[in-house]
């Protein structure tokens, strides 16, 4: 899997993945001398992971998904204070609205965090999980 990045001034860059073929606009924001025009780089590591485990969930609880309303996935990514700064924690709320067993959905997560999740497992961060079942955490 391959990604390249074009810089198309100031602090903009445009990258293509190889795999799927589509491309994303990053950008920094107007403090950092940016124009706000896309996602920051660190930010696309977040979208990343939560499509990651939103796909591994469907996967996984493939045979509730017709009980299952919504699923929200809500990241929160914390950073160090100086260079380089990387994510130290990354928390993650999976809210899940419809007729599916607390068991199930724990596992789901689980297996995704721990095992199936390329993204998560890729990050050098502690990472929590949590489950928001029907409006109630687990």
């Amino acid at each position: 899997m391959k990604i390249s990045a074009q810089w198309t001034g100031d602090m903009t860059y445009n990258s293509k993945g190889d795999v799927s073929g589509y491309e994303v606009t990053m950008d920094a924001s107007s403090e950092a001398g940016g124009h706000d025009s896309g996602p920051r780089p660190m930010e696309m590591l977040l979208h990343g992971v939560a499509g990651c485990m939103g796909i591994d969930l469907n996967v996984i609880m493939r045979h509730s998904m017709d009980k299952i309303e919504t699923i929200k996935i809500e990241i929160d990514g914390e950073r160090a204070e100086t260079e380089p700064k990387k994510f130290t924690k990354i928390e993650i709320i999976v809210k899940i609205r419809g007729d599916v067993s607390e068991k199930v959905a724990q596992r789901a997560i689980k297996l995704s965090a721990d095992k199936y999740c390329s993204a998560i497992n890729s990050l050098n961060a502690t990472v929590e999980t949590k489950l928001e079942l029907n409006g109630e955490i687990k």
